[in-house]
């Protein structure tokens, strides 16, 4: 009879242990994302200057969003090139600006400002010829009194080994 009892209490254990373990938490199962998240991602960005001189090839840059979620992305090359992190406003057809933004790595050194910058679906190739975004703007730095701009070109990184610099 002690046996009987003691299955019935390990069954009813395990059936309140499947319960409270496989309850729904409720809420919204599928939370959504970031209104800026169909453009982030890293990026492999060759830079040249005004004069159309190579400064940087294939540093890799990242995009993503703010804790704001306000259509405002951080731009990063984590040092990496020209040395620029800074907030840009972006559209939702992909062209993005920053107006005299303070760029985070070089805080010292004053602002940027960035122009013509645009995110475009599909528009680049890989270095294994996947077709992938592409994005490209201009940057003016406010330290330099010379007026040249950096131009950035690039396009986002896959993640596949052939495509890696």
């Amino acid at each position: 009879m002690n046996k009987i009892k003691n299955n019935i209490v390990r069954a009813l254990f395990a059936v309140l242990l499947f319960t409270a373990f496989s309850c729904d938490e409720g809420g919204d199962p599928n939370p959504g994302g970031t209104n800026t998240g169909q453009f982030a991602g890293d990026w492999f960005i060759d830079l040249t200057d005004s004069d159309g001189h190579a400064i940087v090839s294939h540093a890799l840059h990242s995009t993503y969003n703010t804790a704001a979620n306000d259509n405002t992305m951080w731009i990063d090359d984590y040092e990496n090139g020209y040395w620029i992190k800074c907030k840009i406003t972006i559209n939702s057809n992909g062209t993005f600006t920053a107006t005299n933004a303070d760029n985070i790595i070089a805080a010292d050194q004053g602002t940027v400002t960035i122009t013509e910058g645009k995110i475009e679906k599909g528009a680049g190739l890989s270095k294994a010829g996947h077709r992938v975004d592409k994005i490209s703007f201009r940057a003016h730095f406010s330290y330099d009194a010379d007026g040249y701009d950096i131009i950035y070109t690039g396009h986002k990184r896959t993640g596949f080994l052939e495509d890696e610099y």
